[in-house]
């Protein structure tokens, strides 16, 4: 997988994301399966009339479900992402440009917002970063993509 595979349209790097490949969403995956494999929601009834914890089983077993349905199998370049339903990838395809980076609007662009309680201005100074050094190259450049992290 090279930088420019991993670089996406609105400035995140794949290779940083926690969703991309994550580990934690086939630990999720495997959970379920044992859960299922050993009957545990039988054993959870049971364990909930002395514990009240196991009565939210069920909730528990739907937030698995929703942390496995998080994992990105490719980069959004690739496929992966958001993909197609993605606003960004469909303005950049409408606009005939290959990421935003190529905009001259991108600074401004209400499109982005929706990363920024994740992202802070990471993509925007990524997106600057494309611009200066190119798809291939930016990487090595980029934000620290997660506050948190």
């Amino acid at each position: 997988m090279t930088d420019k595979d991993l670089t996406t349209h609105c400035g995140i790097y794949c290779g940083d994301c926690p969703r991309y490949k994550a580990r934690f969403s086939d630990m999720c995956a495997d959970l379920l399966q044992e859960f299922e494999r050993s009957h545990f929601s039988e054993l959870a009834k049971i364990i909930a009339t002395k514990n009240d914890k196991f009565e939210k089983y069920d909730d528990m077993l739907s937030l698995l479900k929703t942390i496995n349905a998080l994992k990105c199998e490719a980069p959004c370049r690739l496929g992966g992402g958001r993909g197609a339903s993605c606003e960004v990838v469909v303005c950049n395809k409408n606009r005939g440009i290959e990421g935003c980076w190529d905009c001259d609007d991108f600074e401004n662009c209400g499109k982005l917002d929706f990363l920024k309680p994740f992202c802070a201005d990471a993509p925007i100074k990524n997106l600057r970063a494309v611009k200066k050094y190119g798809v291939k190259n930016w990487a090595e450049h980029r934000e620290k993509q997660y506050p948190w992290m």
